[in-house]
């Protein structure tokens, strides 16, 4: 008996690296933090941070985006996402976008400072006090064009419960299966009083804001874990929603928590050594946010971070297709330093990836799905050179 041989999988091409911000270049000095949406129709649009010095609030700080119409292939000018009142001493910063998938309607969440950041912030719900941080949404109903910008400060903090929190940057989900479908989450860092006596001590904890409705009216979810810092966030096949946490203390590893309820609580996960991070933000986010949960494709995440123990570095991409449970590297996007990253699954299979190296450039990538799934095949990550 004969069998037919299988024709090799090809290897896998190294994508290109576009440059979206470099350092003394365009409306600011530094460029930090970024968010990336898919916006459909090989529409995306990339934000970060524009900051004076690189350092954080309150320093001078505004956020920009930009926009691409071919899927990441080339990618228009600035255009200003929230300018900064600099005769106010009113600064913005850490943007996270949220697509929802029935509407088109976009919501960005960001942090809202004046003369304190999250380090010295008092307890407070008041915009107006300069010593409080607060946070904010935008929705927008145009792509992204216009915003309409709403606090969410009195929700979010508390001050009998914690002394500040801000949202975490990066991408946000719509939740698509179960009896929440149709949920927005957004998940936050917060500064707790430790067991719960408003004081000195604290402890930083996790936790998510949600919308049923479309952004107009808020809920906060209740609060998991210890030293849980930024996080974050993706759906399961099954409908159950995970959290991936930055270790505030930055031990090597990263956190987990699980809500079987639309992230109204939460089971914590503790320590999670799958992978080395340095205590840096990262991104989780399904290859295919609409697949039916029965699907297959539903059951396959991707995640960015910065893979080593002791550095911001090594920027790599992975990927699972168990919900999680296993994962493989895909892609190195960056061989050297790097800070925050993000992913994304884009419509047509291929995954777009954004990060930044040292407050110097904002770079992008686009894994095409054939590449990726060769990676998979052959077990080889593909590597971009430095």
């Amino acid at each position: 008996m004969s069998t037919t041989a299988q024709p090799p999988v090809p290897a896998p091409s190294a994508p290109a690296v576009s440059v979206l911000a470099r350092a003394d270049e365009g409306p600011w000095a530094r460029y930090r933090i970024v968010a990336l949406v898919d916006l459909g129709g090989g529409e995306l649009l990339a934000a970060f941070d524009g900051r004076e010095t690189g350092l954080d609030v309150p320093d001078p700080t505004g956020l920009v985006q930009r926009r691409s119409l071919d899927g990441g292939r080339s990618w228009g000018d600035f255009e200003t996402l929230r300018d900064a009142d600099r005769e106010g001493r009113q600064w913005y910063c850490d943007p996270a976008f949220l697509r929802d998938p029935r509407t088109g309607r976009l919501a960005m969440f960001h942090t809202h400072a004046k003369d304190h950041g999250v380090w010295n912030a008092v307890a407070g719900t008041d915009d107006d006090d300069r010593d409080v941080l607060g946070s904010a949404v935008g929705l927008s109903d145009d792509g992204g064009r216009t915003w309409d910008f709403r606090s969410v400060t009195a929700v979010a903090n508390p001050p009998e419960l914690l002394r500040t929190a801000f949202p975490t940057s990066g991408s946000s989900i719509v939740l698509r299966h179960g009896p929440h479908a149709g949920r927005w989450l957004q998940p936050y860092a917060g500064w707790f009083w430790k067991d719960g006596q408003v004081g000195d001590e604290q402890v930083v904890r996790s936790y998510v804001l949600f919308s049923d409705d479309q952004g107009e009216t808020w809920q906060r979810g209740e609060p998991v874990g210890e030293d849980m810092d930024e996080t974050t966030i993706v759906e399961l096949s099954d409908g159950a929603v995970l959290l991936n946490s930055r270790d505030h203390h930055r031990r090597g590893y990263r956190r987990l928590a699980v809500s079987r309820d639309g992230g109204q609580s939460w089971e914590d996960r503790g320590i999670d050594e799958t992978f080395v991070d340095p205590g840096n933000n990262a991104q989780l986010a399904r290859r295919f946010p609409d697949a039916d949960s029965a699907d297959p494709r539903a059951r396959e995440l991707l995640f960015s971070n910065a893979r080593d123990r002791a550095e911001r570095r090594r920027g790599t991409l992975s990927h699972s297709a168990d919900d999680g449970a296993t994962w493989q590297d895909v892609l190195v996007f960056e061989p050297g330093a790097l800070d925050y990253s993000v992913v994304q699954g884009l419509e047509d299979g291929a995954v777009g990836v954004l990060w930044e190296v040292e407050s110097r450039e904002i770079r992008f990538t686009r894994m095409e799905a054939a590449d990726l799934d060769a990676a998979i095949t052959t077990g080889k990550p593909v590597v971009i050179s430095a």
